[in-house]
């Protein structure tokens, strides 16, 4: 027929290739072809493919249908329908996903759940969203300066995320750190 296009086609002509500093929470309710080659920082949440290039810095949770990651991602993840680590990937965070490939060279450093559905998916991005704690908080927590809170964050010894300039802990990860005794 013409003058229609097929899904096909409209999402090869949604192509959005990023190379710039991002800051904030975004969303994609239409499938797009994502490509981020710089600094995103906040939350992403996607239709369609996101491919994270080598040159990427994210500092963001993403929620997506099918991600390829090649950069540096620190945040946690659900893919719906897949998701990629590709050398030399490094991604600091827990992931969901039905279908998860790691190639050699790739870091993966987080918790892996391969079991899926909707009622999951809002059940952890409520319990997320409850949990987190400011640096001060967890410095109080840990009877500790929050100066060496924010240093463990910035060497990445202490695993967080930056929501508009701020860091913010889950407070499970906190328990659980100090449980396997990383505190030094």
């Amino acid at each position: 027929m013409i003058g229609k296009k097929s899904k096909r086609s409209d999402l090869e002509e949604k192509i959005l290739d990023v190379d710039a500093s991002i800051q904030g929470n975004v969303v994609f309710k239409d499938p797009v072809n994502l490509k981020i080659n710089g600094k995103f920082e906040g939350s992403l949440t996607t239709k369609g493919n996101l491919m994270v290039g080598e040159t990427a810095e994210i500092n963001a949770d993403i929620v997506g249908e099918n991600i390829i990651i090649a950069g540096n991602v620190m945040g946690d993840i659900i893919a719906e329908k897949s998701l990629k680590l590709i050398a030399p990937a490094r991604l600091i965070g827990d992931i969901r996903t039905p279908s998860l490939v790691v190639s050699e060279g790739a870091v993966l450093n987080g918790d892996c759940q391969m079991i899926f559905d909707e009622a999951e998916i809002s059940r952890l991005e409520t319990k997320t969203k409850r949990n987190l704690l400011s640096a001060d908080e967890v410095a109080r927590y840990l009877e500790i300066e929050p100066s060496l809170v924010m240093q463990w964050a910035d060497s990445g010894k202490l695993r967080g995320k930056k929501e508009n300039g701020a860091w913010r802990f889950e407070r499970t990860v906190i328990d659980d750190w100090v449980k396997n005794e990383k505190i030094k």
